[in-house]
């Protein structure tokens, strides 16, 4: 099984493409299930692939997910595989869930007999940012097999955990990720002159310290809040007051009461904080994903079937959420299920010391990939016995 998986996740690294459009992907995806009793299905609205696998007897249909976009990133790891496309790389490891995900369905494909239901294979693009979970729902991929999936599974390695190591816990697993943008509006002018112009960039500066404050004192503190402002604008030259400033941000929250609180504060706080330098903020918030949260039982079923698959120093239960975000999310909202982390930490590397998800040195260790297969079939197995 892992030479296997590993040439298709290293054929899939090597040309990796962006966002919605994955020619390349999509004819891996294609290739690597060629031959195998699959119903197969490709995407309008995106390069998606779906696969369903019909079991021997009837009974529920489980979704299986592997997402496979890139990242705009130029890879410095010095791997013999490393991307051949310039600013273009696998930096968030979609190519070891492309390749466990197809895998997994020639393992199942193989145990047809064992299998009372449907098994939907949910290749998804567009995860990092572009909603591609939400396209595939609203094209069918929750009743792709005829009937609704009942339950769902989904995997994520990540760098920064021992290697073949699973977790998850129940409830939110994954924060909700909004972009925020504000735009301050002053009175121009010469530099040396500050008195005859309304200067945006000191407000805009106090904006960046009162944001965090509302953070501290307007948000409980049982309910983990971000807010990072990630970029600020203004001027062309040293000797011009600007007559615009700019804020561009994150909102990171676990719950959709805290999300809607932050969204107002955040707007009243810009707002009044131009104010109160006679200038004025106009603020936009783009909402991205929802807060990824695991149905209880399918997280609880999750950490006791890899204790029995892969031992009990292979299962463990997370203790906070990760303030990262999830399009997998959209399908949770409809269908019970779990999104599960599988540690991926190089053998001589530290899983602290490790570069992380999204850096343009990140390497998985190759190895942890016989762990997801294993966890995606087990999975399958379990709920259509």
């Amino acid at each position: 099984m892992q030479p296997r998986t590993v040439a298709l996740r290293r054929q899939v690294h090597k040309h990796p493409e962006l966002g919605l459009r994955l020619p390349a992907t999509q004819a891996a995806v294609r290739h690597a299930l060629e031959g195998l009793p699959l119903e197969i299905h490709t995407g309008e609205s995106c390069d998606s692939v779906v696969a369903v696998l019909r079991g021997a007897r009837t009974g529920p249909t489980v979704l299986l997910r592997g997402d496979m976009d890139a990242l705009p990133l130029t890879e410095q790891t010095n791997c013999a595989f490393a991307s051949q496309v310039q600013g273009s790389m696998h930096a968030c490891g979609h190519d070891t869930h492309v390749a466990m995900l197809a895998s997994a369905a020639r393992l199942l494909c193989s145990r047809r007999e064992a299998l009372a239901g449907q098994v939907v294979f949910m290749f998804q693009p567009g995860e990092e940012g572009f909603h591609g979970a939400k396209l595939m729902i609203e094209e069918g991929v929750l009743d792709a097999a005829g009937t609704r999936a009942t339950s769902a599974f989904a995997l994520h390695v990540t760098s920064t955990l021992k290697s073949g190591v699973i977790t998850t816990r129940r409830g939110a697993v994954m924060a909700a990720s909004d972009v925020f943008r504000v735009a301050v509006t002053g009175r121009g002018g010469h530099a040396s002159r500050p008195h005859d112009a309304l200067d945006p960039v000191p407000a805009a500066a106090a904006m960046v310290g009162a944001l965090q404050t509302m953070v501290t004192r307007r948000t409980p503190v049982f309910e983990p809040t971000v807010v990072t402002v990630a970029r600020i604008a203004a001027g062309t030259a040293s000797n011009i007051i600007p007559e615009t400033a700019e804020l561009e941000g994150t909102i990171r929250t676990l719950s959709e009461s805290a999300r809607t609180r932050v969204h107002a504060e955040l707007e009243r706080v810009c707002e009044h904080t131009a104010a109160s330098y006679g200038c004025a903020a106009t603020v936009e918030i783009d909402s991205g994903y929802s807060v990824t949260v695991n149905d209880d039982a399918a997280a609880d079923g999750v950490l006791a079937l890899s204790a029995a698959l892969l031992g009990e120093r292979c299962s463990e239960r997370m203790d906070e959420p990760m303030m990262g975000s999830e399009d997998f999310s959209y399908v949770l909202r409809q269908v019970p299920g779990a999104m599960v982390f599988i540690g991926a930490c190089p053998p001589t590397t530290e899983p602290d010391r490790a570069a992380p998800n999204h850096s343009n040195r990140v390497v998985f260790d190759e190895s942890a990939m016989e762990h997801g297969v294993a966890m995606y079939a087990a999975f399958a197995l379990d709920a259509l016995r």
